[in-house]
């Protein structure tokens, strides 16, 4: 090639990329061990902005989901995670974009390649009626319909059945959701109630604020003809309850002893890490599992005793405030809810810990009703697959570590890694890594037998 000719292909190619790098598509998908397609890369998201429109008459969702984004590479293009319904139009920072669908994903080009750190805004209109996912392990998440309405639920990935995003707990953002519903229903979201207005055609616009970042799963949107009670904990916390009428009178008792249940709950484990709580109480049989959806947990019908409630409350701080970095961790969840309700008991009256722990090496049913379950199957850092990650071991042999801990490090250092714990990765995201080496550092004690036991060994641990 001559000099000339290469200056002339120099000039073309810096006009085609106006004088700077291309960038590149964003992964579809963030390789979670047990999700690898859920999660995209190239971008974390700072905030959501969903206004929906539903009609529980014929289940019509109309939606507008403005996505705020900061670029992590130079972007070609990005994915965006999307169940079902008609993707109508996409811009970026102002421009029409194109898109396509392939699966569960949005693939969106900008119409100029985005810069690394740039902070870019999506907004897509999306219509239809969206439906429920079946979980690996059979259970069904997404968009559910009730008798009077629907509800959304998200664990792993079912958010992306009613909005479009970066649907991995890696992820968290700040959230606004408007719902607007028929007149005579009720639309109830995670966070604050910032306004509810007539929109003068029959129809009430609910507009809901989460501050603090929050998993896509942990979102929630439920429409029906609910119950609402409101009140404040003795330390100003303010509690929002939307109870279906036919499960009011079985979720009184349980629910009354929220309020208490916070304020022992910032004891323990230091101060509670949101603004609001509360519970959205579906009509019975909508779903086979409660999920503690942010600030709001929802139960499926009446809550069936208070250690429940209380399971759910616990995941605000751990699940919640302190997310999985990859569904993996997920006993990071669930093994500290149980011990939270094991140390409710303990400090109520009711059997100690040890006493639980005891139960389950024992089988005693007397205790714990779980005792005699598959509790030793797999080690809980290490389910066997995704079927698996709501198993028993993550709930009951993951409490069994945390106790095991407490027996090595003694109460002053077991309760203050909690409270530490809580507190140095409170909004953020830990895996299970960050935990082993953090309890070390944190208690100043040798714990690798609990993990390669506990934790990580095959068979029943003695």
């Amino acid at each position: 090639m001559s000099v000339t000719a290469a200056a002339v292909l120099l000039a073309l190619t810096a006009a085609c990329t106006g004088g700077t790098v291309q960038g590149r598509p964003g992964a579809a998908g963030l390789r979670d061990p047990y999700f690898p397609k859920a999660g995209n890369g190239g971008y974390q998201v700072e905030h959501y902005a969903l206004d929906l429109d539903y009609d529980p008459a014929d289940g019509q969702l109309n939606g507008t989901a403005v996505i705020t984004a900061r670029a992590e590479q130079g972007l070609s293009s990005f994915n965006l995670d999307l169940s079902g319904l008609r993707v109508e139009d996409v811009t970026v920072q102002g421009a029409a974009a194109r898109f396509n669908r392939t699966g569960n994903e949005l693939t969106v080009r900008p119409a100029e390649d985005l810069k690394k750190g740039e902070v870019f805004r999506t907004e897509v209109d999306y219509a239809g009626k969206p439906k429920a996912l079946a979980d690996p392990d059979g259970s069904e998440e997404g968009w559910i319909t009730t008798g009077d309405g629907a509800v959304g639920v998200g664990e792993p990935v079912g958010s992306m059945t009613w909005f479009p995003g970066n649907h991995h707990p890696s992820d968290k953002a700040t959230y606004d959701i408007t719902l607007t519903v028929p007149r005579g229903y009720e639309a109830v979201s995670n966070g604050e109630l910032r306004s509810r207005s007539d929109t003068g055609d029959g129809r009430t616009e609910f507009a809901w604020h989460s501050p603090e970042p929050m998993a896509s799963y942990l979102a929630t949107a439920a429409v029906g003809k609910y119950e609402v009670t409101k009140g404040r904990t003795p330390s100003g916390v303010a509690v929002y309850n939307a109870v279906a009428p036919e499960e009011a009178a079985l979720s009184e008792g349980p629910l009354a002893r929220l309020p208490e249940m916070v304020e022992w709950g910032s004891g323990r484990f230091g101060p509670y890490p949101f603004s609001t709580a509360g519970a959205i109480v579906l009509p019975g049989g909508t779903l086979a599992y409660a999920l503690e959806t942010q600030t709001k947990p929802v139960y499926p019908g009446a809550p069936a005793d208070e250690e429940l409630v209380l399971h759910e409350l616990a995941h605000q701080w751990f699940g919640n405030s302190v997310s999985p970095k990859s569904w993996k961790d997920m006993w990071l969840n669930e093994g500290f809810a149980t011990y939270a309700e094991w140390l409710w008991a303990e400090d109520h009256g009711g059997h100690t810990a040890q006493a639980r722990f005891e139960a389950f090496l024992a089988g005693d049913t007397e205790v714990d009703a779980e005792a005699d379950s598959d509790w030793a199957a797999f080690p809980p850092a290490a389910p066997p697959g995704p079927e698996h990650i709501s198993g028993s071991p993550v709930y009951q042999r993951g409490a069994m570590v945390l106790h095991r801990i407490r027996q090595e490090v003694g109460d002053e250092k077991f309760f203050a890694l909690l409270r530490g714990w809580a507190a140095d990765h409170r909004h953020g995201n830990a895996s299970t890594a960050d935990f082993t080496a953090y309890a070390e550092r944190k208690t100043g004690h040798d714990l690798k037998k609990v993990w390669d036991v506990w934790l990580y060994g095959e068979g029943r641990p003695r």
